[in-house]
């Protein structure tokens, strides 16, 4: 599923051999980003704008925000309006396939060109500095015996927050129409919401916590990795005797139609993006996880992820 380092070593030469004989591997790129400001969307492409201008692989970079119905909304737009443009980029992840398997819309992901998978990230499990819910035990607890009073603050209904979620308390035996999950369209919402004391928890990126986590705001209770995240002081779930992860990934797909060259030189501008110093701080500071692939195995690997969520979904009752 991931390339092989000889791959990798290979377009990274291309790459560079590419920006090394034109002004720019690319034009001014058009970023679709599928939610709202701030969010993880929104973040990944801000990110992947300034490192390729680093990179010197694209003249400049503009951003269009279009949240709604878990990224299919901003996908249909893209589709539609940037057949064979090599500047215009879509950001995706695991919330928009999800999206894509409970509500199947008319326009999916195979109407666009797949470019590669940049990161994965995992969630955190966060209440408010003033709530009394010191530990995870304390939480869980008070979820357990009284379940429907525990609020849930996530992203949107059948996210990788929200299957998390129903998956926790499934792993707890509890029912889950007794979840009280409340879904958000962006992460500012949630972090209101749990900041407010309106909800009891709020799950998502450390990315997206992470400067309320640093000022004091939020205290992190748990971490959704398979071992504990460099930084965050926290336990993960698996120490707690809880036999699951929460994980989210990142990845970006080019315009519908695009000629077999156009898509490797866009491929090429990405990769080279990926090897500049704003982009390997940032994923360090985000506690982002490099997992790059491309093409043909990232296409294969959005294939399995619409199994693999079809899967989840039913099995914690959300399709």
């Amino acid at each position: 599923m991931f390339v092989s380092l000889r791959r990798f070593g290979v377009l990274t030469v291309t790459a560079l051999t590419l920006l090394a004989t034109s002004a720019f591997a690319l034009d001014t790129v058009k970023f679709m980003v599928p939610g709202p400001s701030g969010g993880g969307y929104d973040q990944t492409a801000r990110l992947l704008g300034k490192a390729l201008l680093e990179a010197g692989a694209a003249k400049a970079v503009t951003f269009e925000n279009k949240g709604g119905a878990g990224g299919t909304l901003g996908l249909a737009q893209f589709a539609n309006s940037t057949k064979g443009n090599p500047d215009a980029l879509l950001i995706v992840g695991a919330v928009m396939v999800g999206a894509l398997v409970q509500n199947k819309p008319p326009i999916t992901l195979e109407e666009v060109t797949p470019i590669a998978r940049l990161f994965s990230e995992y969630n955190v499990i966060a209440v408010r500095n003033a709530s009394p819910h010191k530990t995870l035990d304390d939480l869980l607890a008070e979820f357990e015996a009284n379940p429907s009073n525990v609020k849930w603050a996530g992203g949107s209904k059948g996210s990788v927050d929200h299957i998390g979620i129903a998956e926790l308390a499934g792993k707890l035996n509890i029912p889950i129409d007794k979840v009280n999950y409340i879904a958000f369209g962006g992460g500012g919402e949630a972090v209101a919401a749990a900041l407010g004391g309106h909800v009891t928890a709020i799950t998502g990126g450390y990315a997206e916590l992470s400067k309320y986590i640093g000022s004091g705001q939020f205290r992190v209770l748990a971490v959704g990795s398979p071992s504990r995240m460099a930084g965050v002081d926290a336990p993960t779930l698996k120490e707690r005797g809880l036999d699951m992860t929460i994980g989210n990934w990142r990845g970006v797909y080019g315009a519908a139609n695009l000629t077999p060259a156009q898509r490797q030189e866009v491929t090429e501008a990405v990769l080279a993006a990926t090897g500049t110093k704003v982009w390997k701080e940032s994923l360090q500071a985000n506690a982002w996880l490099p997992s790059f692939i491309s093409g043909d195995d990232f296409a294969e690997f959005v294939e399995d992820e619409h199994s693999r969520l079809r899967d989840m979904l039913s099995e914690v009752g959300l399709l």
